[in-house]
């Protein structure tokens, strides 16, 4: 008999995570443009804010990949995802205190 092959193949768990990085980025965008329609006023002083995801995700991407694929290395894997965990907390009360920077009166 012959197998019937899939009609799709699935995305591989790296594309899953950098989809849902991308998921989170496009809820952020979302988020300032509705704030920008009911105030007229564009936030600013976000840059290390929005930093934060994409240096969680390069974590999450680099312990993804290597429980995928085996690359990077297991202790290079842990090390990229504890330092770019670290600078995400790191960067956050900079961009906590940027984020509040625009509602002082």
């Amino acid at each position: 008999m012959d197998e019937k092959k899939p009609d799709y193949t699935p995305a591989s768990p790296v594309k899953r995570t950098l989809a849902w990085i991308g998921l989170v980025y496009m809820v952020i965008l979302v988020a300032l443009t509705t704030w920008f329609y009911f105030t007229a006023k564009p936030l600013g002083n976000l840059g290390p804010l929005l930093v934060i995801p994409g240096l969680i995700g390069l974590g999450a991407v680099a312990l993804v990949s290597w429980r995928s694929t085996g690359r990077p290395g297991k202790g290079a894997a842990i090390l990229m995802a504890a330092l770019s965990w670290l600078l995400a907390l790191a960067t956050l009360p900079i961009g906590i205190a940027g984020l509040m920077s625009n509602f002082g009166g």
